[in-house]
């Protein structure tokens, strides 16, 4: 009989402890990107590799105390929440980063909500502290307002002042990771068959199917058949964070994998079988789960009669794809629908031209160039294409663009335009002015913008309404007509008077 300690000891000896993957989120412009680059370039796992980041595959390992630390490189909180939507754990630990010249900012406070969603422990960088603006103290009241109390205001949140561009505590930052991870105690086994995420994917032109994924637990080799829960395969080619081949990866490693059917989405779980039919009966059973949800989404979409704003959205990668994709979807939409018409990695082309003409949708692009023939196209038939180069940038686009097409929806209808011939009176307030109506009509009541020049230069109420020297309810296009016309601004012989009701 096994005691409950032996029990313990067996297990024990069935796992070992595992590198932390580690997620970096933060505000746009707070320094995400430079601080992964610094971590990356003093502590990279081999003097062999040139400064920065060798390839984007979504992660990298890095050498800190003699502990190895996997980072997400992934473009911010919005692929972090696409990821976790699939049910992918993704990350152990988090790195919140605040810049310390501008402190807490909207997309600081999503980040933090999308940590407390994950259920994972925070380090809080507070970063670009060499700047003479930088004021920690005022990132940490802030932060506490967010319910983020970090130890030095007697919370239990660690914070380390960094600079991305001295290098200033960046030691310091890893030494805490490793520390939580300590704390944390992560444990995988080798010895299972490999299961974890995938970070990223995308139909290479010359090796077909790739995606990067992020074992969890279990080992990942050459030869293995994988499947998640859209395609399968079999593991032809794996390669590290740094494009060199390699026969196996294992827990808290990413690599690249070339050999499934089709490119996988982000934030899929994966998982190795020991046969072809095992994998293909997961990948089967999941696609047909998939299709059926699918389609009840197309009719919900379908069934709506409201007005939708048409995207057709193109990214450089299958990662930022995904995150841009969830991110306008999770936009309120109640009086104005956002309709993904289409989506895609690589540039944009004239197909994606044609389609935006044919489904009057606006092309939102995200690193990733506009082939001349397409911006000739664009220009031809007056297809909007708009780059970005942050993802926040891109988001905050489509609310706009919303916000326009909600103003336009309420907006106001033009009934009638008056060339102005002579002003009678001007006093403080009233003038009297007489004009010809040159389109639609003219009543009491109706407001008016004063246009001189082409330009808008004040606006006006039209008081009361006369027509040979007696007062008429309307005068029509052709007509000429005598307005009381109450307005800041002193119209002018030769202005026009454009007159509109406002919809409510």
């Amino acid at each position: 009989m096994i005691t409950q300690n032996a029990e313990k000891t067996i297990q024990k000896k069935k796992t070992a402890t595992r590198p932390p993957i580690v997620v970096v989120l933060g505000h746009v412009d707070h320094g995400k990107s430079s601080l992964l680059e610094a971590i990356h370039e003093d502590f990279r796992i081999t003097a062999k590799e040139s400064g920065g980041i060798t390839q984007h595959i979504g992660a990298y390992v890095v050498e800190h105390a003699g502990h190895n630390v996997t980072f997400l490189d992934t473009p911010g909180h919005e692929l972090f929440s696409a990821m976790r939507s699939r049910g992918a754990k993704v990350a152990d630990i988090a790195v919140l980063v605040v810049a310390a010249d501008e402190s807490v900012k909207p997309q600081t406070i999503e980040a933090i909500e999308q940590i407390k969603k994950a259920g994972i422990p925070m380090v809080v960088a507070i970063n670009k502290v060499d700047k003479p603006e930088a004021n920690s103290d005022r990132v940490k009241q802030e932060l506490a307002h967010q319910g983020v109390m970090v130890e030095s205001y007697g919370g239990d949140v660690p914070a380390v002042e960094t600079s991305a561009t001295s290098k200033q505590g960046i030691k310091e930052l890893l030494d805490m990771i490793l520390l939580v991870a300590e704390l944390e105690d992560l444990q995988a086994s080798a010895t299972q068959p490999g299961e974890g995420a995938i970070i990223e994917a995308h139909l290479d032109s010359k090796r077909g199917p790739t995606a990067t994924i992020l074992v969890e637990n279990g080992t990942v080799e050459v030869g293995d058949f994988i499947a998640t829960g859209s395609t399968q395969g079999k593991v032809k080619i794996l390669e590290d964070f740094k494009g060199q081949s390699i026969k196996k990866a294992i827990p808290s490693t990413p690599a690249v994998v070339l050999g499934f059917f089709k490119a996988p989405l982000i934030g899929e779980t994966f998982h190795i079988f020991q046969d072809e039919s095992a994998a293909q009966s997961f990948a089967q059973e999941h696609v047909t789960a998939g299709r059926e949800k699918s389609a009840e989404v197309l009719h919900r979409e379908e069934d709506r009669e409201r007005k939708t704003l048409n995207i057709i959205l193109k990214a450089d990668v299958a990662g930022s794809l995904e995150a841009l994709e969830t991110a306008l979807l999770s936009i309120p939409q109640e009086e104005i629908g956002i309709r993904i018409v289409e989506t895609g990695v690589g540039e944009v082309g004239e197909n994606d031209v044609k389609r935006a003409r044919s489904s009057e949708a606006k092309i939102l692009s995200f690193k990733v160039k506009i082939s001349a023939a397409a911006r000739d196209l664009a220009e031809k038939e007056k297809v909007e294409i708009e780059t970005f180069e942050v993802i926040y940038e891109l988001i905050e686009r489509a609310r706009k663009l919303i916000e326009q097409s909600i103003e336009e929806e309420g907006g106001r209808e033009d009934l009638g335009l008056l060339n102005v011939l002579a002003i009678f009176l001007v006093d403080k307030t009233r003038q009297v002015i007489g004009g010809k109506v040159t389109e639609g009509e003219i009543k009491k009541g109706l407001k008016a913008e004063i246009i001189r020049g082409g330009k808008v230069v004040g606006h006006g109420k039209v008081m009361n309404v006369q027509k040979d020297k007696k007062d008429v309810s309307v005068v029509t296009k052709g007509q000429e007509c005598g307005l009381s016309f109450q307005a800041v601004e002193k119209v002018q012989e030769g202005d026009q008077l454009q007159f509109y009701i406002e919809k409510t």
